[in-house]
């Protein structure tokens, strides 16, 4: 029997304002976790989006060789965190074609890939562990913003355990 052996991906979606502040004319907003245009946008707007990129800079033969491994398995409308599974083989021209993502349903984002399944590291585990740390870190960075005490009970607190459980209840 031959074991499918996956890469996974653990990607932030910044979102970007188009108001043109600055050099590149596009500014970060890391200030609000959620938006409403940014509230429709669903693991199967991110796989689109992944394939288009994947068509449009590594053409068919990359479509041929990351198509039918490609999953994204959890997206986060809250912290903008994407889980994404591909073969190990090309992992890279996922990797490569998440990178150069500006759009995904019309809402303007900057991809930040956070963690990367290595050949050691290379199961589901280690992707879901790294994902429900950062999204500790989003979560204490929106607090922060807020300036709320760290003891604080808010929604975020309930967000947490919802997503940690959905995280791990992550398959291969």
């Amino acid at each position: 029997m031959v074991r499918f052996k996956n890469r996974w991906l653990l990607i932030e979606f910044l979102p970007v304002n188009n108001q043109t502040t600055g050099k590149d004319g596009l500014e970060v907003d890391l200030s609000t976790p959620s938006t409403q245009k940014q509230a429709h946008i669903e693991g199967k707007h991110i796989w689109g989006a992944i394939r288009q990129s994947v068509l449009s800079h590594f053409g068919d033969v990359g479509w041929g060789s990351v198509g039918l491994s490609l999953t994204v398995k959890y997206f986060s409308p809250t912290t903008h965190i994407c889980i994404v599974r591909v073969a190990r083989d090309h992992h890279k021209i996922a990797w490569g074609a998440v990178t150069m993502l500006k759009s995904i349903e019309g809402v303007g984002i900057l991809p930040n890939v956070i963690h990367v399944s290595g050949p050691d590291l290379g199961t589901i585990k280690h992707a879901q562990l790294a994902a429900i740390e950062h999204n500790r870190v989003v979560v204490a960075r929106y607090r922060a913003q807020a300036g709320a005490p760290a003891a604080y009970q808010d929604s975020y607190v309930e967000y947490l355990r919802s997503s940690e459980d959905a995280i791990n209840t992550l398959k291969d």
